[in-house]
């Protein structure tokens, strides 16, 4: 996973739109060669365990609709993972829908050597202010940091952040990381309500690119990230 001799790392997120895009995971994974894939809105009891070369590092358990994150195996050694909560909005008080909003894991990659954190992550949705994601975004980097302190780190998700990504992208470059949006919109929902929902943040990663696969089944269509940058150990 180092650009210094051409091992990109390749990470899907998806957002299953409360898991009716359950039977895209696989051929999502497969047919874009990924060697993470991070899914949003799942139903976790209602997932694999192992599909083809994935195995599931690990899921939420207490969310009605939550995160689950594979890898691929013959690409990673998996070192641990943590669920963490976040910070609630209105709509997750009254709601319930969604109280763990970010899974990380710490990964060890066989090719370079070196480590990596990945996370999946899932803001509050919309009817919240864009100061409480900012807070949850940088919540979450924090978390991730402390799993495993000075590793390099890529968080994908649906970020519902669909506007004035400006102020979220100074917030976050203060603690050193880069926002990267997708190539085109994600968001294929509501008739007025468009835009790039689902992006990467990154520390110590390069972004080759972000970028919009075609659209399935949910209102979100998913992103693939191509990162190098890590130094082979």
């Amino acid at each position: 996973m180092t650009g210094q001799n051409g091992n990109t790392m390749r990470v899907v997120s998806y957002n299953l739109r409360e898991h009716t895009a359950k039977g895209e995971i696989r051929a999502l994974a497969e047919d874009h060669s990924a060697d993470v894939l991070c899914l949003q809105e799942a139903d976790t009891k209602d997932i694999p365990d192992e599909f083809g070369e994935f195995s599931l590092a690990a899921s939420t358990r207490n969310n009605r609709l939550g995160l689950a994150a594979y890898y691929r195996r013959s690409r990673f050694e998996l070192l641990g993972t943590n669920v963490y909560a976040l910070k609630k909005s209105m709509h997750d008080r009254v709601m319930s829908p969604a109280h763990e909003r970010l899974l990380a894991m710490h990964l060890h990659d066989r090719i370079s050597g070196a480590d990596v954190l990945i996370g999946s992550f899932h803001a509050a949705p919309l009817t919240a202010t864009n100061g409480l994601r900012k807070k949850q975004v940088e919540s979450a980097h924090q978390l991730m940091r402390a799993l495993a302190p000075g590793v390099p780190m890529l968080m994908v998700g649906d970020f519902n952040y669909p506007w004035f990504h400006g102020g979220l992208k100074k917030r976050i470059e203060r603690d050193g990381f880069v926002l990267t949006r997708s190539s085109t919109p994600t968001y294929l929902g509501y008739k007025y309500v468009k835009g790039h929902f689902d992006f990467a943040t990154s520390y110590d990663l390069t972004i080759e690119d972000v970028v919009t696969l075609p659209a399935g089944i949910s209102d979100h269509r998913p992103i693939l990230v191509r990162a190098t940058g890590l130094a082979t150990a």
